[in-house]
């Protein structure tokens, strides 16, 4: 491919490690060079989203979102992306402010979704009720013709959330995640969105009731195809090693 891809992390440290993980798994390498180049700005220090989103406290994450993507443009990213389903509120606004295409999970996920979700379904929405509060997935999925539906028990999964980028989490917070996803599929969902790339962690919890999607994996197959694609001259855009 011409350049590397540019992965704004820290949202949080874990997912962002688990992304790497699941990216080199769903790399088809026989060697070193065949794995896909990546940038990866690791930034904890981004501002919480929650806070700012729900609470109204902190500050703005959308000016460090921005001047983080424009750094990786500026270190040869030729594509962006993003392992945090929150941050892309501020998704638009980044991809305005640089060249590069981002790689926009939550939409991804969307056309996933009206694969296997009839017209006029829902989808069962795991995630921080930050998600919710803003219209991040009712957003991406009205297009397809589809609705969000987000199980009661919001408190309680941004409580695991919280634990998970704690590194604290145990088999309660799995237990909870169950109960989510049960709930969901109890009031109609057809699939459900692992839409917090913390629940990634331990998404085999959410499993056994409907489909699930885990974005975190959409947002990988998207990497790979990306980086597969042709370039200008009718190249490999990923060239294997042989």
């Amino acid at each position: 491919m011409k350049g590397p891809i540019g992965i704004i992390g820290g949202m949080g440290p874990e997912a962002t490690v688990l992304f790497q993980q699941r990216l080199i798994a769903a790399t088809p390498a026989r060697d070193d060079a065949d794995h896909i180049p990546l940038l990866i700005d690791m930034n904890p220090q981004i501002p919480s989203r929650i806070a700012w989103l729900i609470d109204g406290d902190g500050a703005d994450p959308q000016p460090v979102l921005i001047e983080m993507a424009r750094r990786l443009q500026t270190m040869g990213a030729v594509a962006l992306a993003i392992p945090c389903n929150t941050a892309h509120h501020y998704g638009d606004a980044i991809a305005d402010a640089v060249s590069a295409p981002l790689l926009n999970m939550p939409r991804l996920a969307a056309e996933r979704a009206a694969q296997i979700v009839s017209k006029g379904g829902a989808v069962g929405i795991l995630a921080s009720p930050a998600t919710q509060h803003i219209g991040l997935f009712q957003n991406a999925l009205a297009p397809h013709g589809l609705k969000a539906l987000y199980p009661d028990c919001g408190e309680e999964l941004l409580k695991t959330i919280k634990r998970i980028k704690s590194a604290k989490h145990d088999a309660q917070d799995a237990d909870i995640l169950k109960k989510a996803a049960a709930e969901a599929a109890s009031n109609g969902a057809e699939c459900l969105f692992i839409g917090c790339t913390e629940f990634s962690l331990i998404k085999d919890a959410a499993e056994g009731f409907v489909p699930v999607i885990d974005t975190l994996d959409i947002l990988v197959k998207a990497v790979v195809e990306f980086a597969e694609l042709t370039d200008n001259a009718g190249n490999p855009g990923w060239q294997h090693s042989t």
